[in-house]
């Protein structure tokens, strides 16, 4: 009996407890997201240093890559196949928009940070590479999109019926072009690379494929019904705004660099001035129709120096990286199903996928980096980091789904190619680079403290 009323209580813990809707079912209450929510979160936290720990225990696999698997066990692909009560009582579908918020402000805050220790001087000794690498990023993968979209249109199901090769072919070439920035920026800080070269070159050619692809997916959409409104706004708000920011922010932003450096420290009004820019940034970003982190990462690297970016990051990177990150690989991960891929011809049209992805990208970028100057161990190593898709990935794709660009089936090879990419990442970047480069000093003091700093 007392079981049975347990259980009862626990059921109307999560029961909603709002007004009937028109169509007279019951709606959630206000209290009812608040209960759901801190419950998401605690799983959240405890899944992602658990998987995170088994990931670097047994794998060597970064944090963040052990986070990215923990999002997709809490989704339907494991946790919603083997208890899909337990799954839909915990992360009930009214509840994705309160955790799509946070999400984007764990990673729009992370990017930030990143941003803060962006090394322009680098950047600029390292342009022709850079800018090289970023246009064999782009152009190869959608070469390789031009060859490989007539095979999958001629797959039912795979395309949304009736659209167009160019629209097609523009999908897939964006796809296969991202580059995973967020999990890039968090393994070229766990790895000890945020303040060298490679780290630099491999960030800022990121950025800008993943800004391409983002500007391609607005033409499609546009081409779907949105309007060429939303391209136009999409490619020329962005542009302005980026070229404002870089030529005029570091200006603008300096007063409170020096306030800082007067005090000794940031003061609860200079923090709440730099996080409201952020949050303005950001919004601009997500306005025009790029993405909120590009806003939070360019807002960044104009920020103030030396002690301005050291307090910053003493402030918000526990939270940012603790508590709310974990919330953007969960929600990107409950719209995963890995389930999808259930044939042999898929199989093998996934795999072919992901062997092209790899091609043109890695082999791409590393040829890029070689042709710039770059020693043999150096651009191995870009063209490793540059192959990770991770969820920018995921969040592309799910637009594609949304919209009806693309076909479950289709979605679910997107999804292992960005997974395995990601996974990819690391060990093959240790193999090419790590080990070399800490056996002989180079990563061994800043090594370490990014690994601690982000464990």
């Amino acid at each position: 009996m007392d079981n049975f009323n347990l259980l009862e209580l626990l059921g109307d813990v999560f029961a909603k407890h709002g007004p009937a809707a028109p169509a007279a079912a019951q709606t959630y209450s206000p209290a009812d997201f608040s209960v759901h929510f801190f419950l998401q979160l605690a799983l959240i936290l405890l899944s992602c240093r658990v998987v995170g720990w088994a990931g670097r225990r047994f794998l060597g696999q970064p944090q963040v890559v052990g986070e990215m698997i923990a999002g997709v066990l809490l989704g339907p692909s494991l946790l919603g196949l083997l208890l899909p009560g337990l799954q839909a009582t915990v992360f009930p579908r009214e509840m994705k928009n309160v955790l799509y918020a946070g999400s984007q402000l764990g990673v729009g805050l992370y990017m930030f940070l990143v941003g803060t220790t962006l090394r322009l001087d680098h950047f600029q000794t390292k342009a022709g590479s850079a800018l090289g690498v970023s246009m064999a990023g782009i152009a190869a993968p959608f070469f390789i999109a031009f060859l490989i979209t007539p095979v999958l249109l001629g797959v039912p199901g795979l395309f949304a019926p009736g659209i167009s090769p160019a629209n097609a072919t523009l999908f897939m070439g964006a796809c296969i072009a991202l580059t995973a920035f967020p999990m890039l920026a968090r393994i070229i800080n766990e790895r000890g690379l945020a303040d060298t070269s490679l780290g630099t070159l491999s960030l800022t050619a990121g950025a800008f494929d993943d800004a391409v692809s983002w500007c391609v997916l607005a033409l499609v959409l546009a081409a779907f019904g949105a309007g060429p409104g939303v391209a136009v706004l999409a490619i020329g708000g962005g542009v302005l705004y980026a070229a404002f920011i870089l030529l005029f922010g570091r200006r603008l932003l300096a007063p409170l660099g020096r306030i800082v450096e007067r005090e000794g420290g940031m003061s609860t009004t200079v923090l709440g001035i730099t996080m409201a820019l952020f949050c303005l940034s950001a919004f601009v970003m997500d306005a025009v129709g790029i993405h909120s982190i590009f806003g939070g990462f360019i807002l960044g690297a104009v920020m103030p120096r030396d002690l301005f970016a050291a307090e910053l990051k003493k402030k918000v990177e526990p939270l940012a990286v603790v508590l709310l990150l974990p919330m953007f690989f969960t929600y990107s991960g409950l719209n995963t199903r890995l389930d999808m891929i259930n044939s042999m011809q898929l199989l093998l049209i996934a795999l072919g996928v992901l062997a092209a992805s790899v091609l043109a990208k890695f082999g791409a970028c590393y040829l890029a980096a070689r042709m710039a100057g770059e020693d043999q161990r150096t651009a191995l190593g870009i063209g490793a980091l540059m192959n990770s898709r991770g969820l920018m990935e995921l969040i592309i794709i799910n637009i594609g789904l949304q919209k009806g660009i693309i076909g479950p089936a289709l979605f679910s090879m997107l999804v292992l190619m960005a997974v395995i990419t990601t996974m990819m990442a690391s060990p093959l970047f240790e193999l090419v680079y790590g080990r070399r480069a800490r056996a002989s000093g180079e990563l061994e003091a800043v090594g370490g403290r990014a690994a601690g700093s982000t464990a």
